[in-house]
């Protein structure tokens, strides 16, 4: 990842982790725990662990 792609994408995960449930992601197979965002142009999947206030990316996409 470049650096301009990267301080983007950082900067939109840090306003993902204010709020993991918006900034545009969706619920994966209507699992409100389990999501997929798109952050600067990268697909990423992750998980919303409400009881540790954890979110943890599994995946990351992009080209």
């Amino acid at each position: 990842m470049d650096t301009a792609l990267r301080t983007r994408f950082d900067a939109g995960m840090r306003r993902l982790a204010d709020d993991p449930y918006g900034h545009g992601s969706a619920a994966i197979k209507k699992e409100r725990e389990r999501r997929e965002a798109t952050i600067a142009g990268v697909v990423i999947r992750y998980y919303v662990s409400e009881s540790v206030l954890t979110v943890t990316v599994v995946r990351i996409v992009y080209f």
